[in-house]
């Protein structure tokens, strides 16, 4: 049986048109059962970023961003481990719900702006990509990074908020990604996040990584903790839950840790505290872009809403700073770049700025805390 996969602007036989559009999924349940990544042909990233391109022509470009140095005098032995972290803005949100004033909903149109999503993972190439509010998993992003080398994992939430929308493509929640060519999996764990000894909405999951290049285990977690002021100890509990569950996993720290996440919280908040005085011995790696070394970026995330604009650091990537060194991380975008009716935009997808970094193993594994 043929399966209709949905509409592109592309050209010919396009690797974008055999994913999903929008509103699909119920309609092509089988067609996804057939979209088995193991019987797929690998794409070619450049062909791929070829055809995202030729959907964007109307748009602006990509805004440039560099990577700023941050190595020390420490050499490494091992090709750096490239981490993204992003939280993409689901479809059913940024349509249904979210009310971005000063986004015209054109700019919003999925068809597109997966397009400007998949360029960004494109641009930077992650060996491990960890997002949050993805609602187009099963259509877009497991087909299409799977056929890229990505090895994928998907928790959704309980309760979405997406699933309140109508024409929604199903739950959104946390994605995993890495590149199989350079890890094997040896562990991975979804969690549903508890807070005040109840199950929450909010989920991660844990993967224990081993890099095939220096045999160093590791483990990677992606989160995305409850959102909006007023539940700060709701957060703070939902981060020590989470603390506890990795503490477990990496068995007190022996094994390396990187957390991704969008922790809904400022640097002011408990959770952040929490998470900074671990005994997990955890530093957050945007801090070394400020000139001390200690100060997070003043925003990750900047948007204007009916009730007014916000601008907030919520967005981290922590890591084991006894084992781990942070080589380089991509700087974030200028107040001039995001522009006046800031994100999301014809220009950037989501109203989230994606995090990168390179880490190395520190070159004494025996050397703890």
């Amino acid at each position: 049986a043929v399966c209709s996969m949905g509409n592109s602007t592309s050209r010919l036989y396009s690797v974008l048109a055999k994913t999903l559009s929008s509103g699909a999924v119920s309609q092509h349940q089988d067609c996804l059962e057939q979209l088995d990544s193991a019987q797929l042909d690998p794409i070619d990233p450049k062909d791929l970023l070829e055809e995202c391109q030729i959907v964007l022509q109307k748009r602006p470009p990509r805004f440039q961003r560099n990577f700023v140095n941050l190595k020390k005098n420490t050499s490494s032995n091992h090709r750096p481990i490239r981490v993204m972290q992003w939280n993409i803005l689901a479809q059913a949100l940024g349509e249904g719900k979210d009310n971005f004033v000063q986004c015209p909903m054109e700019a919003l149109k999925w068809e597109e702006r997966k397009c400007l999503i998949l360029e960004e993972i494109l641009a930077y190439k992650p060996d491990i990509l960890c997002l949050q509010e993805v609602d187009h998993y099963f259509d877009t992003f497991e087909p299409l990074l799977s056929r890229l080398g990505y090895q994928c994992t998907f928790f959704p939430k309980p309760w979405s908020p997406c699933l309140d929308v109508e024409h929604n493509n199903g739950p959104d929640g946390c994605a995993m990604f890495f590149l199989k060519e350079r890890f094997e999996l040896i562990s991975s764990a979804n969690i549903r996040l508890t807070a005040m000894k109840l199950k929450t909405n909010q989920v991660a999951i844990a993967q224990t990584l081993k890099c095939h290049e220096t045999g160093r285990l590791f483990c990677i977690a992606v989160t995305h903790l409850k959102a909006r002021t007023g539940w700060e100890r709701f957060r703070s509990a939902q981060g020590c839950d989470l603390l506890q569950n990795l503490k477990n996993i990496t068995q007190g720290a022996k094994i390396p840790l990187i957390v991704c996440g969008d922790f809904n919280a400022e640097p002011t908040e408990e959770v952040y505290r929490e998470f900074s005085n671990s005994s997990l011995n955890l530093n957050s790696a945007y801090k070394l872009l400020s000139p001390d070394g200690q100060s997070e970026p003043p925003y990750t995330t900047w948007k204007i809403r009916p009730s007014g604009e916000c601008r907030h650091t919520l967005d981290y990537i922590w890591y084991s700073q006894h084992a781990l060194n942070v080589n380089s991380a991509l700087g974030l975008l200028t107040e001039e770049q995001i522009g006046p009716n800031r994100l999301p935009s014809f220009n950037y997808p989501s109203d989230h700025l994606s995090l990168v970094c390179d880490f190395s193993f520190n070159q004494d594994p025996d050397r703890l805390l």
